[in-house]
């Protein structure tokens, strides 16, 4: 059978099948690897070839000059569908791509100065050493993990730890470009994200035992690595009340009742009020003097009023950083 009389054998994640003609290979032109397209003007093609309705499912285009290409999908909520393409190494600078579907694509190295990905959809795509620069971000689907982070934790579950610390520092190196261009676009609360997400890829790539994974676990734990001070305040009203149920066991608060007179449940309701009012005092450092704990509840409000003292401390630097981006 002669190769014209072939059809491409590449089919879509959603069914879809290529009816190009194929080479030797079983694919066609645009879905075979091996054919070196960096020398050829396949712009326009891919244009026409979009805007026909086709997907561009599967397309490799690696080291291709696409550099001001259109691929919006104009009057139509969904954008064109282009995934598990190449592009690696491909230019695509000042690319028009808003609402684009990349899931599964590979942008390696490829040049994205200026490109508009406004609302695209990148999940899962492989995204290190992509030149972001100025390229517009808002409302781009990241997807839940990176490529490389993904694969890393599957690596994790087969202990392939060779392999689970090389995509670990790949995930990070592309945390770390998209959260600098995000700072950079004002995007501060998707640049909070993938900070957390960097720092946390740091974490893994520490050994297990370390006093610094420790710590950083701590710092994740505390305040979400300085971008949730909600955590702090949940933490805190947390230690608060733990404490102000010690305290009531303890009977910390008996020689100074709230109401003396009372008795039965309103009694109990009343001296836990009292307890959580003491722990109030002691957690932020106040110490009116009023009540004074006695027994082990000492040791209780010692270790209470330090840890009160670091969480109000740590409230005003990550509140602080927030606010002043």
């Amino acid at each position: 059978m002669k190769s014209s009389d072939c059809i491409c054998c590449y089919q879509s994640p959603d069914g879809w099948e290529c009816d190009q003609e194929a080479g030797e290979s079983g694919l066609c032109y645009w879905h075979d690897p091996n054919i070196n397209k960096s020398k050829d003007n396949v712009k326009e093609k891919v244009e026409a070839w979009a805007a026909s309705g086709r997907p561009l499912d599967g397309f490799q285009l690696a080291r291709t000059k696409l550099r001001d290409i259109n691929l919006v999908n104009h009057g139509s909520k969904d954008g064109f569908k282009c995934r598990d393409a190449d592009f690696y190494r491909a230019d695509l600078s000042e690319a028009h791509c808003f609402g684009l579907d990349l899931r599964g694509s590979s942008l390696m190295k490829s040049k994205l100065m200026d490109a508009n990905l406004h609302c695209a959809k990148i999940e899962n795509c492989n995204l290190l050493g992509a030149d972001l620069t100025r390229a517009k971000l808002e409302n781009v689907d990241w997807g839940r993990y990176l490529k490389q982070e993904k694969a890393a934790f599957e690596s994790m579950k087969q202990k392939d730890r060779s392999r689970t610390a090389s995509l670990l520092q790949e995930a990070e190196e592309v945390c770390r470009n998209i959260r600098k261009q995000c700072e950079k676009q004002g995007l501060f609360e998707k640049a909070g994200l993938f900070f957390k997400k960097e720092m946390r890829l740091r974490r893994y790539q520490m050994p297990c035992l370390s006093l610094k994974r420790f710590i950083s676990k701590i710092v994740d734990l505390f305040c979400g690595y300085g971008e949730e001070p909600l955590r702090v305040v949940f933490f805190s009203i947390f230690m608060i009340l733990s404490c102000a149920v010690i305290y009531f066991v303890l009977d910390t608060t008996s020689d100074s009742p709230l109401y003396a007179g009372t008795e039965g449940w309103l009694f109990y309701l009343l001296e836990f009020m009292n307890a959580i009012y003491f722990s109030v005092v002691t957690f932020t450092t106040l110490g009116y003097g009023d009540i004074s704990p006695v027994g082990v509840a000492r040791f209780v409000a010692a270790g209470e009023a330090f840890i009160g003292s670091f969480m109000m401390a740590l409230f005003v630097v990550v509140f602080v950083k927030k606010m002043t981006r």
